[in-house]
Formats: structure tokens, C-alpha cells, sequence
């Protein structure tokens, strides 16, 4: 018996190793097949080739198409200039940001988000909306849309709520936004230190007298029944004292304003752009910010021409289309007869410090004094 069983398990380890040889055996012989096989695959014929490349081209266009902004502003024109953005409104939650603040998207949404570099901090009706649409077409920026008014209403929201309003930019593009009342906030000039003290900023000034009247004709399209310019500018008019608290009349005096700038930062980190060369030279002006912002040229004389019919220049294509882009129906408007003598009283209010202003950056507007 105990002879019997030692001769069964001699057999069952005899098979078991014969199972091992015939599964290496067959490994082999299926690796040996498929090396050959391999090496015997035809290449794709070129045409078809051609074809799959030319397919995975049209669907990266698709995609990117897909992936354009569009524009769907309405009208707005500043200093006789037109151009789209929505009505800036204030912002409610810092969890959401709104698609107003879509500003140009860099290819395939690459990029990423980053706190602007340059700023256009004033002034209200001097041409900020014309600036900036004209600095949109140079490839170089991105910028917002809308004004976000970060740092005079919005300011508790934090740095990270305000960029994520920011579009994307890739390395060497500037971010950048507009919002006018910046510039007479007392307290924007630190605020905007504390974020960068490298950041660069832009005001576009105008005649402060045909300044505050636009202003007020602007007002008084939204409310018809506002008193008179003439009882607005005064304290007393039979005294001809001014009322420096209307701030149609205050956000004039700019040489008060950029005294509380220039405690902060320095007069080389500002450029003054004018809102009368915007229009009869907007090119010149916009050679001079590129070169400001440290970029090449490239918005020139060919981006623009001058319609006769209104009376201002106009973009040939505007950021985003292949069509112009000229003047809408809430900028622009027909400015209010106003008495001569006021005129004048106002001229004569701001003479000194129009002239001090001068003075403190080096450049004449040609205001009339």
C-alpha cells in the first residue's frame, strides 16, 4: 500500500511539470507571433493621413470657435468716442462672477488669471470707454469689459474676488481695467499701492468746464427734472461763488486730486492722455500709451477712420469683429445751452488750477484759460 501511493505522487508531480513546460512552450510561441506580426503592419496610406489630419484640424477650429467670447454690450461712446459695454451696476456676491466682466479669452482659455498691471483711474466723461476699446485691439492686453469699481465700492470683497473678474492672460500680455472715479476716491491711491506699487496708471483728462457739462448733460438724461446747470455750479449766485461740492464741479479740480496720487506714487508711474487728442489724433495718443505700457506700436493710423456724419473717429474693427465700430446712442448727446456768464465764471475758477496742473506733469492741454 505505502508503495502504491509513493508511486502516485511521483506521477502527479511528473504531470504537474509537464503542464509548466507545455504553458512556457506556449508563451513563446505566442510572443514569437505577435513580434512578427508587428513588424509586418502596413503604414497608413498618405491620403488617409491627410485626411485624419486634416479632420483633427477642422475640430480644434470648432472647438475654438466654441470657445470665443461673444459680444452682446450695448452702445456707449465716451467723449464722442463709441463703443460696446454693458451699464456697470455694483456687485452683489464675491462667489459669482458676472459675464459682464468677460474680457478677452486667450486661445483655448489658456492662461490665467492675474491682478492688473495698468489701470485707467479717471476721469468721468474725459474718454475712458474710447481708450480703453481702442487698447483692446492690440493683442498685447486683456482687459474688462465693464468697470468693476474695486477699489472705491467693492474694495471689502478682497484681492482674490477682484481677480477672478480678471480675464486670462498669457506670459508678457497686460491685464488691465477702467474705472473713472478712481482717480477723485481719497482712498484708492493706497489701496491700489497695496495690491502693486508697480502698477501703471492712466488718466485721460479734459476741459474741465465742457467736462462738468457733460457730466451734467449725462445726469440729466436719467432725471429731467434736476435743477438747472447754471443754480448747480453756484453757492450763491448773485456772489458768484462756486459750489466745489457739486461733483460734477469737484472731479475738475485736478491738480487736488493729483496731489493725493502723487503721495503714493511717483509722476512717472501716471500718464495724462487727452481727451481732446483722443479725437483729433487718436493714434498719437495711442502711440504714446503703448509706449507707456512698455508695448510695440501697433495700434496706428489704419485702426482708425473719421466719420463726417458724427463727427468723431471710429474703429475700422473693432476687438473681437471685422466690422467698424463707431458711435451709440448714449454718448454723445447735445449738450444744454448754457449761460456765457457762467461759462466764464467756471473758466475763472479753474484757471489756477488748470495751470497748476500743467505745471505738475510737464504737459499744456490747450484749455482755454
Amino acid at each position: 500500500m505505502t508503495h502504491y501511493r509513493h508511486k502516485l505522487v511521483c506521477n502527479c508531480s511528473l504531470i504537474r511539470a509537464s503542464v509548466l513546460l507545455f504553458s512556457l512552450l506556449s508563451s513563446l510561441l505566442l510572443l514569437h507571433c505577435l513580434t512578427d506580426r508587428v513588424s509586418t503592419i502596413t503604414p497608413l496610406p498618405a491620403s488617409l493621413s491627410r485626411a485624419r489630419a486634416e479632420l483633427s484640424s477642422e475640430y480644434n477650429a470648432q472647438r475654438t470657435k466654441r470657445l470665443e467670447p461673444t459680444h452682446s454690450e450695448t452702445g456707449r461712446v465716451e467723449n464722442g468716442l463709441a463703443f460696446s459695454n454693458s451699464p456697470a451696476k455694483d456687485f452683489v456676491s464675491p462667489r459669482k462672477v458676472s459675464p459682464r466682466f468677460a474680457g478677452k479669452l486667450s486661445p483655448l482659455g489658456e492662461g490665467s488669471k492675474k491682478l492688473p498691471q495698468a489701470l485707467i483711474i479717471g476721469v468721468k466723461k474725459g474718454g475712458t470707454r474710447a481708450l480703453l476699446e481702442f487698447l483692446r485691439v492690440h493683442p498685447d492686453i486683456r482687459a474688462v469689459g465693464s468697470e468693476p469699481h474695486f477699489f472705491d465700492r467693492n474694495y471689502n470683497n478682497g484681492l482674490e474676488w477682484y481677480r477672478e473678474l480678471m480675464p486670462k492672460t498669457l506670459e508678457g500680455q497686460i491685464t488691465m481695467e477702467k474705472t473713472p472715479s478712481y482717480f477723485v476716491t481719497r482712498e484708492a491711491p493706497a489701496r491700489i499701492s497695496a495690491m502693486s506699487r508697480d502698477t501703471k496708471l492712466i488718466v485721460v483728462v479734459r476741459d474741465p468746464v465742457t467736462r462738468a457739462i457733460s457730466d451734467y448733460t449725462q445726469t440729466l438724461s436719467k432725471k429731467p427734472d434736476i435743477p438747472s446747470f447754471e443754480s448747480l455750479t453756484f453757492k450763491n449766485r448773485t456772489t458768484g461763488l462756486i459750489d466745489t461740492s457739486w461733483s460734477a464741479v469737484q472731479i475738475g479740480i485736478y491738480a487736488k486730486h493729483l496731489d493725493n496720487w502723487l503721495q503714493h506714487f511717483p509722476m512717472e508711474q501716471l500718464l495724462f492722455v487727452s481727451g481732446e487728442r483722443l479725437i483729433s489724433d487718436p493714434a498719437g495718443e495711442l502711440g504714446r500709451v503703448q509706449d507707456f505700457l512698455g508695448l510695440k506700436r501697433i495700434i496706428t493710423d489704419k485702426h482708425f477712420y473719421f466719420n463726417q456724419t458724427k463727427g468723431f473717429p471710429c474703429l475700422k474693427k473693432a476687438e473681437g469683429s471685422s466690422k467698424p465700430h463707431c458711435l451709440g446712442k448714449t454718448k454723445g448727446r447735445t449738450h444744454p445751452n448754457i449761460d456765457p456768464e457762467v461759462v466764464q465764471r467756471l473758466r475763472d475758477f479753474y484757471r489756477p488750477f488748470n495751470l497748476k496742473f500743467y505745471q505738475m506733469t510737464g504737459q499744456n492741454f490747450g484749455w482755454e484759460l
